[in-house]
């Protein structure tokens, strides 16, 4: 198991979104990846998505209106 990050402030959706999508098709199964979001629409858009992919999800505030939302790679 690895764990990568992606830095995604400053970026509105759809960008964020597409990215995740991207960097997820590179990993393995069990992989971990750290999406970092400072955008509230993102922040929204991206845990849903890739728990409707069917992925684990956490999210955490690292500081006010930043976030890392944590995506482990399930299928």
């Amino acid at each position: 198991m690895a764990e990568y990050e992606l830095d995604c402030l400053g970026e509105a959706c759809p960008v964020p979104i597409v990215k995740t999508e991207k960097k997820l098709k590179e990993l393995e199964i069990g992989d971990v990846l750290i999406v970092q979001i400072d955008h509230s629409c993102a922040m929204k858009n991206v845990p849903e998505w890739a728990r409707k992919e069917g992925h684990d999800v956490e999210i955490e505030e690292v500081d006010d209106g930043e976030w890392e939302v944590i995506i482990e790679k399930r299928k």
